[in-house]
């Protein structure tokens, strides 16, 4: 049996405010979790019971992060991973994939709600051999989670950046763009980006209630084009079978056969 340990860190700053639904939270309470409030499951269940899909999309985007991870480590070689915007833990989070593969495997979480950091530091672990560790970062601030993931991370070798289901609450699709350049620019060569984001253009269900949902006030999560997700991988070489629906991303056979869904992602290799 593997020995894991809890690791340390600050608090987060920041009060936890229980009287708005988070997307974060929103989005355990769809994978069956329990850390979220009375407020985010019931701006989940109005949505779900609109768009009952949404369910589906929570697991195979869950499910679709996992595959990435399996492919970047046992195909791609890649033993350290940042995952910005890491969301509430749930299964099969990005280390415990990771680390069943390759114990020694490093991997640095971000995201800026304060719930999150609270229950990541105490749910979240690593092997003795490898190593875990939490961030209090905005997504705005590329370069500055770089440098703090240097802290954790040899980002002179390559890294496999997660960024799941988190560029869709940037309002400017050129921005996101941005945001992925420049944290794309602070890894090296071999290094790995993994996206997966909400798009348009496949379900209009979906499409009419994530639009009825940021018209709530809420935090809006903004579906996209899938040529607007092709474009966060510029200057990569995508792997294959490219930026498709997540199920359909080299699906493992172990559920049921795989159909598109409104959530499409990819995998890019830096040269």
């Amino acid at each position: 049996m593997t020995d894991y340990v809890t690791p340390s860190g600050p608090a987060p700053s920041r009060a936890i405010d229980q009287s708005v639904p988070h997307s974060a939270r929103i989005w355990n309470h769809w994978l069956g979790g329990k850390d979220n409030y009375p407020v985010d499951a019931e701006a989940g269940d109005a949505y779900s019971s609109v768009y009952p899909g949404i369910t589906t999309i929570a697991r195979s985007s869950r499910a679709f992060l996992g595959r990435t991870i399996r492919y970047l480590v046992t195909e791609a070689g890649v033993r350290q991973f940042l995952d910005v915007g890491t969301g509430l833990p749930t299964a099969d989070n990005t280390h415990e994939v990771a680390q069943a593969l390759d114990a020694e495997a490093r991997i640095v979480y971000t995201d800026n709600d304060p719930l999150v950091l609270t229950h990541a530091r105490a749910l979240l672990n690593s092997t003795e051999r490898g190593a875990t560790s939490y961030v209090e970062a905005d997504l705005f601030e590329p370069e500055k989670i770089l440098e703090a993931a240097a802290g954790t991370l040899d980002l002179e070798r390559p890294v496999g950046l997660i960024l799941s289901g988190i560029l869709g609450h940037v309002a400017d699709h050129e921005e996101a763009r941005s945001i992925v350049r420049r944290l794309m620019a602070g890894l090296p060569s071999g290094s790995h980006l993994s996206v997966n984001d909400g798009s348009r253009g496949t379900d209009p269900d979906y499409e009419r209630a994530q639009d009825a949902y940021n018209d709530t006030g809420a935090v809006p999560y903004f579906l996209r084009p899938v040529p607007q997700i092709e474009a966060y991988f510029e200057g990569l070489h995508l792997v294959d079978p490219g930026v498709v629906s997540v199920p359909l991303w080299r699906p493992d056979g172990t559920g049921p056969a795989p159909a598109p869904i409104g959530q499409h992602g990819g995998v890019g290799r830096k040269a």
